[in-house]
């Protein structure tokens, strides 16, 4: 239901250094003052922050530790019986503490001994190419701040139960880590505003909302999905279609609602053969051809 770099609160800060966080008259914080000076805060922290310091520590309530709990908890569950294998494996390696919300910098130093992944703290949007070009020096761009605590189950935007429990521990494989360097790569290689904004839908019905064949059942790997306490639950229902990459790169999608359309994978093989190999091999020339082939179909 959310796109890094593209739905986020807008962050505004004035000449006094002062941080304000503008949530929507239909966020479920909106009337909080104090979630509201939490937000500000939290994203004042990621303002000052500069590329090679320590994530800075966002000290979280009790209540915000509670919901991590229950999310943690409930998502366990259907991971085991949605996720793929190469996900709860790596989940298992990154070993997250399910009873207390981890610090980004905590998260960070176990994902750079197993992959070589580093968290970057995001106050809000991150331009396109910047969050997706980082990614090709393994670094990736996260919120600190969590849902609040009325909604434990539901997020207008994402938020570090997204960002750590779904691309967290997708990025403790080693598999599915390179596959987001080369879309990083991919994102710095390509010159024009349409070329990225292919690439980045090719991510999106991937490594965000990606599922996969496995055995004899429909599994999940993409972290939009394995995040969300209801679209887990849903996603063998929707439209799913073969793994396509001009269809994906040309597919419009809502990031408000749970995915309508989603595309398989047939295994980790050949989600690398078709996306990774599109990734590591495309520029601005390829994908206009690939463009071109979708017109009139």
């Amino acid at each position: 239901m959310m796109e890094e770099a593209q739905y986020f609160a807008p962050v505004n800060q004035d000449e006094h250094g002062e941080v304000t966080v503008e949530l929507a008259k239909s966020h479920p914080g909106f009337a909080d003052p104090i979630y509201r000076k939490r937000r500000n805060d939290i994203a004042r922290l990621a303002l000052n922050h500069r590329r090679g310091d320590p994530v800075p520590v966002a000290e979280y309530t009790p209540e915000e530790h509670e919901v991590w709990r229950l999310v943690s908890r409930e998502l366990a569950a259907k991971h085991r019986r949605y996720a793929i294998r190469e996900f709860l494996d790596a989940k298992e390696r990154l070993a997250l503490p399910e009873d207390r919300i981890p610090q980004l910098q905590e998260v960070s130093d176990r994902l750079e001994s197993l992959t070589g992944f580093r968290y970057l703290p995001a106050a809000g949007l991150v331009p396109l190419r910047e969050f997706y070009g980082s990614l090709a020096d393994s670094y990736f761009h996260s919120t600190q701040y969590i849902r609040h605590h009325t909604v434990p189950f539901y997020t207008p935007e994402p938020d570090v139960i997204h960002e750590v429990l779904g691309h967290g521990n997708t990025l403790a494989s080693d598999r599915f880590a390179e596959l987001y360097r080369v879309a990083g790569r991919a994102a710095r290689r390509v010159e024009s505003q349409e070329a990225l904004e292919f690439v980045s839908k090719v991510f999106w019905f991937t490594l965000e909302f990606g599922v996969m064949t496995e055995g004899d059942e429909l599994k999940a790997y993409g972290a939009g999905i394995l995040s969300s306490y209801g679209e887990i639950e849903e996603f063998r229902k929707m439209d799913i279609r073969p793994l396509d990459l001009a269809a994906m790169g040309t597919t419009q999608y809502d990031i408000t609602k749970y995915q309508v359309v989603l595309f398989r994978a047939e295994s980790m093989d050949h989600l690398e053969d078709v996306a990774g190999t599109f990734w590591d091999t495309c520029d601005d020339e390829s994908i206009a051809r690939i463009t071109r082939s979708t017109v009139g179909t």
